[in-house]
């Protein structure tokens, strides 16, 4: 992909078999942090790797599918928020593009803005929806703290998000990026993204 525009869209026969296998990884995530009751989502794994294999917009288009699917089945409140999936996928495709997929530092630093991009579009859909909780019992622990406080909504809806989103996120991110370096090169070349690493 180097020196290509990032934003193209290539939708060949590798994506289309990418999207419904990334979307099986989100869901299981999700399933299984929701089973749980885990203080995680782990529902963008399939995201952010299919951004990392195939481009920003096939990492958007699984994230903005699995909400879909997933409020329809499980969890109405999950459409809401394909907006901040597609986010995920978008920003995730751009910073792959950009290198940020040839070290552990720099998979580790996507994380972190994954993280702010997700926490920054999911406020709005928080505080409209829930009054600004998360939904997630280590978020709304920080939002009740801080309008404890009489501190403003906003701020306390964006940092109880953003606390949980670090974690999520960066786990996501990392998770993602060790599958990714372990595909054989040949499967990379397949997505045009021989360029886009180098070795360990």
């Amino acid at each position: 992909m180097k020196g290509t525009n990032p934003f193209a869209f290539k939708f060949n026969t590798m994506a289309l078999v990418l999207i419904p296998v990334a979307v099986g990884i989100n869901y299981v995530g999700k399933l299984f942090a929701s089973v749980l009751k885990l203080p995680l989502w782990l529902d963008s794994v399939g995201t952010i790797l299919a951004a990392m294999l195939a481009g920003p917009w096939i990492g958007a288009i699984t994230g903005l599918i699995n909400n879909i699917i997933y409020g329809l089945t499980i969890d109405p409140g999950s459409a809401f928020y394909a907006i901040t999936s597609v986010a995920i996928g978008l920003t995730a495709g751009i910073l792959a593009y950009m290198g940020w997929t040839k070290n552990w530092t720099l998979a580790f630093l996507m994380g972190l803005v994954v993280a702010l991009v997700a926490a920054i579009v999911s406020t709005p859909i928080n505080i409209l929806l829930w009054g600004g909780q998360t939904g997630n019992i280590w978020g709304d622990l920080v939002f009740a703290a801080i309008i404890a406080r009489d501190l403003p909504l906003l701020l306390a809806s964006f940092t109880g998000e953003l606390v949980v989103d670090l974690i999520d996120k960066v786990a996501t991110v990392l998770v993602s990026y060790i599958i990714y370096r372990s595909l054989p090169k040949r499967f990379l070349i397949a997505f045009n993204n021989e360029n886009k690493t180098e070795k360990f």
